[in-house]
């Protein structure tokens, strides 16, 4: 008799035994709401004392940058914001969790975690402001340029975690997407290939309740977005995105996992967008005053100083010192910003391909004809 075989025999036997790759049924949480360490830690550690007091730094310093980048937009400074207000914790644990070799692959929300991995305000703001492609050198912070559509970013974190592993490098890739990204084909190839070739990736899913106006309920059936994870064969988990200290634990393990050759995981922080979904939205209509304030009461910023003050890990003089460098950041954004840019309208088509195509050539021309014509003196 010939024994038939499938490819599925080759499968792990122990994949899903023993709920390995099941996230937990509640949020992990290692700081609760009010400040006090949280009972359901799942395996995670609580940050150590120095590396809390950075990642509370860094949130006020990130709240007073997100709140002068809405008031630039107001001020028409900026074509564009996305507030992160709200999701403060997810933005900065998470970065703070990666080594310097490691890669961040922003979106259009991601402005904070952008400043947090050391690209300069101005630089960070760059590109919401439409001058020039990206803002910043990618290469010189390890910061892929921000993603506007949504999911993009998860094939170019996998292709470039891919990359490293070929290649025998010491890097893994943070993918940052929203709940409405994980809708997107792009999410599920980004997944599907990291699991099956094992690519040092992390995917940290901030999940703000909404997809621009669409909630979650909406967007799909499962019991929650870490547990897609179980299908593509990637440990998963389940965290209070609001408490940073979890964040970057869980981020953190993530990292070290793919740096010791484990493949990718799956992590869903539970957030909330305290703002609008940017400039141009309304949220107004399609989500109430009580559950925004609901959501501010579990402020991450608030929880973490909490937290930290009572272990005496902070106290009145240092969040007034704290604060102090926030307005100098923020002044200095605003000066910078208020001086009109000097561009030059040809530059927008450089560093588009190594080699220009030929449509390329030809639109410069274009541009440049017309731009002639304009300054041409009347007769």
């Amino acid at each position: 008799m010939t024994t038939l075989t499938h490819p599925s025999d080759a499968y792990p036997s122990d994949t899903v035994a023993g709920g390995s790759f099941l996230p937990s049924a509640a949020p992990l949480q290692l700081i609760d709401q009010d400040g006090r360490p949280g009972g359901n830690p799942g395996g995670l550690a609580l940050p150590q004392p120095d590396i809390l007091r950075e990642m509370h730094r860094r949130m006020v310093l990130g709240r007073r940058f997100d709140a002068q980048a809405t008031a630039l937009t107001k001020q028409g400074r900026l074509a564009v914001y996305p507030s992160s207000r709200g999701q403060d914790a997810c933005q900065v644990g998470s970065v703070l969790a990666l080594r310097d070799q490691d890669w961040l692959f922003p979106t259009y929300r991601d402005s904070v975690a952008i400043l947090t991995r050391g690209v300069p305000a101005v630089e960070a703001l760059t590109l919401l402001r439409g001058d020039w492609h990206c803002g910043y050198d990618p290469y010189k912070y390890r910061v892929a340029p921000q993603c506007t559509p949504l999911a993009t970013n998860t094939l170019h974190a996998v292709g470039l975690a891919y990359a490293a592993r070929l290649r025998k490098q010491d890097q893994v890739a943070l993918a940052l997407l929203g709940d409405g990204a994980t809708s997107e084909g792009d999410t599920h190839e980004a997944l599907n290939f990291a699991a099956v070739w094992k690519a040092p990736v992390v995917f940290l899913v901030q999940n703000n309740g909404y997809a621009i106006s669409v909630p979650l309920a909406k967007q799909t059936a499962a019991p929650t977005l870490a547990a897609k994870g179980i299908g593509y064969g990637i440990p998963s988990l389940l965290i209070d995105g609001n408490d940073a200290a979890a964040v970057y634990a869980a981020v953190r393990t993530g990292v070290e996992r793919a740096a010791a050759g484990g493949g990718p995981t799956l992590i869903e922080a539970v957030t909330y967008r305290i703002e609008a979904h940017t400039n141009a939205d309304d949220a107004t209509r399609y989500r109430t005053s009580a559950e925004v304030k609901a959501w501010l009461e579990r402020d991450p910023i608030a929880r973490i100083e909490a937290y930290l003050r009572a272990r005496a890990l902070l106290d009145d003089p240092g969040t007034g010192r704290l604060a102090v460098e926030a307005e100098r950041l923020a002044g200095e954004l605003r000066d910078r910003m208020n001086a009109d840019a000097d561009t030059d309208p040809a530059e927008l088509f450089e560093h588009v391909y190594a080699h220009p195509t030929a449509a390329l050539e030809r639109q410069r021309a274009a541009l440049l004809a017309e731009l002639a014509e304009l300054e041409e003196p009347a007769s």
